[in-house]
Parts: structure tokens; C-alpha cells; sequence
């Protein structure tokens, strides 16, 4: 019998972050509080968001807003890889970075504690940015599955392929 696998990967909805952003700029341009700051939230290339505020207090509020609405589409924070405000000029700017994928190092400690903590007989290979896990029963695969969950890794973790 064939072993059974799946992957874990990190990916983001591209279209759920662009939902959330369209969301946060439509209720920066509404709210009372950012009348006449300046504040804005825009795409700034493909991977990165920019933040655009007259204080730094408000910058932090529109990313704010921007988390919560992240949240309420079913994305983890930690995709967001979020700067400092710095100064440019007369107005704040904060860059918020998007991570995708699993990096080798994250890649190298995910696959030590299948390793150390899963059941026995599971191997796990890193594939470029993502984690092949294979096992010949489903059960195990169920248990590495529910350990990486309970752990708190700093990137978000998908499971796709379950074969």
C-alpha cells in the first residue's frame, strides 16, 4: 500500500488580503477620527502594503483597523510582517511586508518537531517552500496535523494534498 501524504505550506488569499485592504480604506475614508490625518492604506508592489498618516498614533490605528479586518476574513496575523512608522516629509509611513511560503529555517525546525514529538514512522522532506509529510497511516498523519496546530510557530501553516 502507497504511503499517504500531505503538504504544509504558507500561502496567503491574495483576494481575501485585497478584501480586507478595500474594507480598511473605505472605513478610514468614514470614520470621524480620520478626518483631515491623512490617512491612507494602499498596495505598494506586489508583497507589500503601505500606511500613510500625519502621526505615527495614526498609522498604527489604520494598520489596526486593517488586523481586525484581516481577522474577521479568516487570515492569521502572521502574514504581516509590520515596520516602525518613520517620518518621510511631513506625513508617517509604515510598510507592512506580506510573508509567504516557509523558509528554510522554519522549513528545518517544522521537520525536527515532527521528528522528535510526531509518532514514529512519519517522514517529513522540505520541497523549496513547502513540507512534504508522509506516512503509511492516515491516523499519524491526522496526529502531525493536530501537533503543528497546537504549536506556536511564527508563520502561518496550511495543509493541502491530503492524500
Amino acid at each position: 500500500m502507497a504511503d499517504s501524504s500531505f503538504d504544509v505550506v504558507s500561502k496567503i488569499d491574495r483576494q481575501e488580503v485585497d478584501n480586507a485592504l478595500n474594507q480598511t480604506v473605505k472605513e478610514v475614508g468614514h470614520r470621524f477620527d480620520f478626518k483631515g490625518t491623512g490617512a491612507s492604506i494602499s498596495w505598494s508592489g506586489q508583497q507589500d502594503i503601505e500606511i500613510k498618516a500625519n502621526s505615527e498614533e495614526r498609522a498604527n490605528a489604520v494598520l489596526d483597523v486593517f488586523k481586525e479586518k484581516l481577522v474577521k476574513r479568516g487570515l492569521s496575523l502572521k502574514v504581516l510582517d509590520a515596520g516602525e512608522p518613520k517620518l518621510s516629509g511631513k506625513e508617517y509611513r509604515l510598510m507592512v511586508a506580506l510573508k509567504e511560503g516557509i523558509d528554510q529555517e522554519n522549513a528545518k525546525k517544522i521537520s525536527k518537531l515532527i521528528r522528535d514529538e510526531g509518532p514514529k514512522g512519519v517522514k517529513a522532506q522540505i520541497q523549496g517552500d513547502e513540507l512534504r509529510v508522509s506516512s503509511k497511516k492516515k491516523d499519524d498523519l491526522q496526529e502531525v496535523i493536530s501537533l503543528l496546530k497546537g504549536k506556536d510557530l511564527d508563520i502561518a501553516l496550511q495543509f493541502t494534498n491530503y492524500r
